[in-house]
């Protein structure tokens, strides 16, 4: 079948192809019961408007950026933050008649891409997620011009409009109750410390370790059951002797409690273990993990609101509390 034009809409609607382009564009400056009688026609013709056409006129897409800094294999991985962040963030602007555009740049040549592709407008405007110190990105971004607000706090130099939780009063709550628990030697699993969350969840630990005048023993992650492992293996070498540890993510917390199983360590008799997120898998650990949530969700809700409002640059960000979920591994 011939695809509708607005031409034979104006001829049902009778009114000219001007002013049906006004109604399809969403102009206010039409006739109320004109734009009834323009809109029936519409539905009855089945016409679909040229989106092209459409973004010349009123100087939008329809589309709002996703830029997730990650390389693919970690997106796409076991972990439930990203594709909690990505769902939420499609069912905002669903909802608000815009679509995602997920962009995922892995290298400096994707990173480019992604610049050029905002530059160029083919998005009304961006959201930053997982953001690392040294990428370059994030300036870039906001110098075209196009609305930009982040999903945790900026790192860099770039201090786009962001929502975050209180990561540093999250870690501290972990930890004062470890030492409420009467635990003493007290480890923590970073994140990379070239992302607020890494740094902020450091800053939270040695905070309350530094008051108590106990010394901190820190091992780098990165958010991964991997790594949690294998820093649970080097501050059980470093400190044989340890009798709590607070991981930075659930999924490092998970991978800490297979290296003390393997180790011959009980959870929670000789090693408390508290990690952060609270993500589903963590109800169903052996034994089940305490751990620190936060509002993952609400927080990608409150970035899409933002965005949508209107970016004000001046704008105090939105930070979501968190809170302390107790379970059977401290």
């Amino acid at each position: 079948m011939k695809r509708p034009t607005l031409e034979a809409v104006a001829a049902r609607a009778g009114v000219s192809r001007a002013t049906v382009s006004r109604v399809v564009n969403g102009s206010a400056t039409v006739n109320p019961q004109i734009r009834t009688v323009v809109l029936r026609a519409v539905e009855e013709l089945g016409y679909i408007p040229n989106s092209a056409a459409r973004s010349l006129v009123t100087q939008r897409t329809g589309s709002i950026g996703l830029v997730v800094s990650e390389p693919l294999a970690r997106v796409f991985s076991d972990d439930p933050f990203f594709s909690l962040v990505v769902r939420t963030v499609s069912q905002e602007l669903e909802a608000a008649d815009k679509q995602v555009v997920l962009m995922i740049p892995s290298s400096p040549a994707g990173q480019a891409r992604v610049e050029r592709y905002v530059a160029g407008r083919h998005v009304d405007g961006v959201i930053l997620l997982s953001q690392h110190g040294s990428d370059p990105l994030p300036a870039a971004l906001l110098r075209t011009g196009v609305p930009v607000v982040s999903h945790g706090r900026p790192v860099s130099a770039a201090k786009p409009p962001y929502c975050d939780v209180d990561n540093v009063g999250g870690a501290r709550a972990a930890v004062e109750h470890l030492l409420a628990r009467g635990r003493r030697r007290i480890a923590t699993i970073t994140g990379p410390l070239d992302m607020s969350a890494g740094l902020d969840r450091l800053a939270g630990y040695r905070e309350i370790l530094s008051g108590t005048g106990r010394r901190s023993l820190a091992a780098i992650g990165d958010f991964t059951r991997e790594s949690g492992a294998a820093a649970m293996d080097q501050l059980l070498e470093d400190d044989p002797g340890l009798d709590a540890v607070f991981a930075a993510s659930d999924l490092m917390a998970t991978g800490a409690l297979h290296s003390l199983r393997k180790a011959g360590r009980r959870v929670p008799d000789d090693v408390a273990v508290v990690g952060f997120d609270d993500i589903d898998a963590a109800r169903y650990t052996d034994p089940p993990l305490t751990t620190v949530r936060q509002p993952i969700a609400e927080v990608a809700r409150a970035v899409v609101r933002i965005l949508l409002a209107g970016v004000d640059d001046q704008a105090e960000p939105v930070i979501f509390p968190t809170e302390l979920v107790v379970r059977d591994s401290t």
